[in-house]
């Protein structure tokens, strides 16, 4: 018996020496597998670290965007509205030039002179400014030409005369003179 009890041991012996093999085996593939999901895991996490420094940069641009606009928004705000009274800013010149032919009025034209004025400076606050066109080369950006005329004075392409005057708000042009050119 005892040496069926010795046969007995080795072959569990060898059982057990084959079956931790077996695990190591197991175990070396499964550390190949758990390297490569985590090599994996890695890449991903890796390029979610991009996408999000991506979303970053596009939130920051759109927010400097925005307040850009709204600054924009704010101090051309009231462009409609002095576009609007520009034709009555006009309407003031012309019976201002209307009366001064005439003397006995006086106190009618000085009474529109002052309305005049301070509707001006009312303007020149908001950042209203006329153009001098005059005596300028023509630039469409800031001149509409309504006519070409003969000078002798003038150059070619210089505004000679200025039919109605044009305007700036701040730094943009709110209506732009109309003017005749020398041809």
């Amino acid at each position: 018996m005892d040496s069926e009890a010795v046969d007995t041991a080795d072959v569990e012996h060898n059982q057990e020496a084959a079956e931790t093999s077996e695990a190591e085996g197991k175990t070396a593939e499964e550390a190949q597998a758990e390297t490569a999901e985590l090599k994996m895991a890695r890449a991903q996490a890796e390029e979610l670290q991009q996408r999000l420094l991506r979303a970053q940069a596009d939130f920051d641009n759109f927010r400097r965007r925005t307040v850009k606009e709204k600054e924009e928004l704010a101090q051309y705000a009231s462009s409609k509205l002095v576009t609007e009274l520009l034709p009555v800013l006009d309407n003031f010149e012309r019976a201002l030039a209307a009366a001064q032919t005439g003397s006995e009025e006086q106190s009618f034209v000085k009474g529109v002179d002052m309305i005049f004025r301070q509707f001006t400076q009312v303007l020149e606050q908001e950042g209203v400014k006329a153009m001098n066109a005059v005596g300028e080369p023509f630039n469409p950006e800031f001149h509409q030409a309504i006519m070409q005329v003969e000078s002798e004075e003038h150059e070619e392409g210089i505004v000679v005369e200025e039919v109605q005057k044009g305007y700036m708000l701040k730094d943009r042009v709110l209506r732009p003179a109309m003017v005749k050119v020398s041809g």
